[in-house]
This record gives C-alpha cells, structure tokens and sequence, in this order.
C-alpha cells in the first residue's frame, strides 16, 4: 500500500530531519490549529472518530488489511484482536462518558463556559487544551500511540509525535485513516521516527510544546525531562506492572474451561507486552480445581491458541532469556515437587511455570507466565509488596460480594485498576491511565467570577 508523503513519518529511512523542520512542522500545525481544529464543535471531531472507529472495524478497509498484511512484530491474528477491541471503544456514549468523567457535566472543550455556585459569587469555568501537543510514544505495543493522537484531537491541540524507532506503522496509518475522514483534522498531526536520544531534534521538538506527553521506562522518562524546558508541562506514563489473582470460589470445574480461556487471552494480548498484561496469576488454594490442575489448564490452553493466534516473531536475545529461565525451572521441577514447568515443544512460543514462590517473579514476556498458589490476598500483597505504587491491572476473578471487598482491599494498596480477566489489555476509554485523569491532565482551566444579580439564589440579602 503506497501511502502520501503526508507526515514525515511516510518518508524513505533514508531522508534526516533536521532541527529547522521540526521548528517549522510545528510553526504549521499551530497555524493550522487555529484554521482547522478550534472552530470545531466537539461533538463534531467525536463523529469524525467514531467513523474513522467503524471503517477500521470493517474486514475490507485498506487501512486495516494493510495494517494485518504488513505485521511484523505480531502476528496478524493478534493484530486484528488488539485493534478491535481498541476501535470498539469509540461510540458516541462511550466518548460522552469520558468528557462528563474528566471535565465535569456539560463541559466541552472550549464550548462556552459552565456555571457553578460558591456562595455568594457565579463561577463559570473554561477549559482548553494545549496549542502544540509534543507526544513521545512507546513502542512495545501501538495501542497507547493510537489514544494519545485521540486524546489530544479531543483537546483541539495540534500534535507531534514522536514515534519509538520501527514502531510507527499502525499510528501513522490511524492518522492516515483520519487524514482520508477530514483532512483538515488530519493536517493538525505530525508523525515523526528518530531513534530516541536524539538530544538536538527532541531539544528543537520540546521547545515548541505547550504539553509534552511521555510513554516509556522510567529512566526514559527522567532523560526526557530533563530536556523539556522549564515552566512547560510534562505528563509521563512510566513503568508498570501487572498481575491476575483467582479465588477458590471461581475454580468450579462446570466454568473452568472459560476462566482458563480468558485468563489465556490476557496472556496473548499483544504477545503480553504491554503493561497491563500479567507477569503471574496468583491462584487461591483449596478451589473444586487445584492450582496446579488450573497451571495445567492453562498450558493446554496456550498451546492450542498458539494454533490459532500464533506469537510473532522475537528477537534473538529475547528467546535466549527465555531458554534460560526455563533451563533453571527444568532443574528445579526435576528436584523439587512444588514446581512445574509446561512449554511449547521446539520453540519459545509459550511457557508456562507453577511455584509455591509467592514473591513475584518478573516474567521475560513473550507468553511467559507464572502461576502462583496463594492463601489469600494477604499473602499475595506480601509477595508483591516491593511493588508497591508500580502495579496497573489487577484481574480479579471473584463472585460478586467477595469482589468488591477484595476490590477496595487492592484499591487502598495502590492498584489503579481493577478488571475482569480476559480484559487487562482492553480498558474502557475513559480509564484513568495510572490513576489519573487522561484528559485531566492536559486541560488548563480558566475561572473567573462574577456577583450574582440581585435577588438570585445566593445572592446577598
């Protein structure tokens, strides 16, 4: 698929950019902004989403059999997983929640203002985004890359993002997607791909942000930082992890098969590289199926999808850890009773470890899991103690009434998010991205008040 030379994005690797581009890219999408993108209703810009959202959905558009046909890093099974339970976010409703959620009721970007009452003054309230929005995108999976260009057009910010290096396939087809529904929208984005460090073009990009945005380790993070100027504001997403926990009442045999199923898919998503996808499954012990019954489940389960939504390809150095690992599973599982190992037979494709080691283990990915017994929570927080503010997704399979206890147990520890399995890697839109606002944190206020008119309702009298 040829696509235009519309970001720099689309050029051949062998062209360079340079600080001066960058400057003027950025002198344009800021131009283009006030043309384009502030005059807009928000309402507007979310049909322009949900319809870009719907041709994405569809098995024939370009966009998309291009997306699958060119996977490198995943297989095209999983591609199409991940990108419709991305698109399928984008409704009408779902985009009204997240605006009511993170900027208050009837409050639209830039739409006029919202009144409220404080004693005796009217305060009326409005709310904008950045003008240039700097965006800095991981690359281990493309789903994050996709949200952000969604959010800041939410903002009417114009936007450059900066992609991770190989990684700038599937956003730069979401902006050509948008480009193709409403090109005036699409010419408030730029994409770009440097290898990251590149101090000079990254100093140029910065110092025309309003707002940078940073996805990434967290040391990738402080680099960065350190090269935003001061007074313009940051928002980083760092490392995290995540886990699942099973209790004894959801290991019933006439369900089993489901929850192995779905705890399977956590595994899969996106060949669990991303930081919603589990490293171990906690399993509580005394269930109708025992923990290393549910470890053997689970194992047949990855093999037999491994038929079906194969894992990509890994770089060398990636197999050679998990031949490792295994290497020293096989040893312990040889000498000790309570270890287990299951894995794909001439492959890394899938490996599956059960220990009585509670303390968590960081798992080299790539369809790498742990399964855990456990006591209980208390046991399983205990093991995982060490991580504490650095957990995002915990998938809790739990009957209703013990859910919500073990819910706000998990809540006051410091998870930030709580789901079902099957889900880790599929958050609703208007998840708090570590806890916080995802809008929230982009949007400048303005106040201002005003005395109420005499006789009104909190008026003095």
């Amino acid at each position: 698929m040829d696509l235009p030379n519309y970001f720099f994005a689309d050029l051949p690797p062998e062209a360079s950019l340079t600080p001066a581009m960058i400057a003027a890219a950025c002198d344009t999408l800021r131009r283009n902004r006030e043309k384009y993108l502030v005059p807009r209703k928000t309402g507007d810009i979310v049909k322009v989403l949900c319809a870009v959202a719907e041709e994405w959905l569809r098995p024939d558009n370009k966009f998309r059999r291009f997306a699958l046909a060119s996977a490198t890093s995943f297989s095209a099974p999983v591609v199409a997983r991940g990108l419709d339970d991305f698109f399928r976010r984008f409704t009408p409703e779902n985009f009204a929640t997240l605006l009511r959620q993170d900027l208050g009721e009837r409050v639209m970007v830039g739409e006029g203002p919202e009144a409220h009452r404080h004693s005796s003054l009217v305060s009326h309230h409005f709310c904008h985004g950045p003008q240039l929005l700097a965006q800095v995108a991981a690359g281990n999976i493309p789903n994050p890359a996709l949200m952000s260009l969604t959010l800041g057009l939410l903002m009417r910010s114009a936007q450059f993002m900066k992609c991770a290096s190989g990684a700038s396939r599937l956003p730069r087809l979401f902006a050509h997607s948008i480009y193709e529904a409403d090109p005036k929208l699409g010419a408030c984005l730029e994409l770009a791909e440097w290898r990251g460090g590149n101090a000079e073009l990254e100093k140029a990009l910065f110092a025309e942000a309003d707002c940078v945005t940073a996805t990434g380790s967290d040391e990738t993070l402080a680099a960065i930082r350190a090269r935003v100027p001061v007074g313009t504001r940051m928002v980083g997403y760092g490392q995290r992890v995540s886990f699942g926990l099973v209790t004894r009442e959801a290991l019933q045999t006439e369900t089993i098969d489901g929850l192995v199923a779905r705890v399977a898919d956590d595994v899969i998503a996106w060949d669990q590289n991303g930081c919603l996808s589990p490293h171990a499954i906690y399993v509580e012990e005394r269930g109708a199926v025992e923990s290393d019954r549910f470890a053997a489940l689970l194992a047949a389960e990855l093999m037999r999808r491994e038929t079906l939504e194969p894992r990509g390809p890994i770089a060398v150095v990636e197999a050679a850890v998990i031949a490792a690992r295994r290497a020293m599973y096989e040893t312990l599982a040889a000498n000790r009773g309570d270890v287990k190992l299951w894995q794909s037979q001439g492959s890394t494709a899938w490996t599956v470890v059960f220990e009585h080691e509670v303390r968590f283990h960081f798992s080299p990915l790539n369809r790498f899991i742990f399964v855990k017994p456990v006591p209980d929570l208390a046991a399983v927080l205990r093991g995982v103690d060490e991580l504490r503010g650095k957990v995002s997704t915990v998938a809790v399979a739990a009957e209703p009434p013990r859910l919500r206890d073990l819910a706000a147990q998990l809540a006051r520890w410091g998870v930030t998010r709580i789901c079902a399995p099957g889900q880790m890697q599929n958050p609703p839109l208007t998840w708090r991205h570590d806890g916080r606002p995802a809008l929230g944190d982009l949007v400048t206020w303005t106040d201002y008040e005003v005395e109420p008119a005499p006789g009104a309702e909190g008026a003095p009298t």
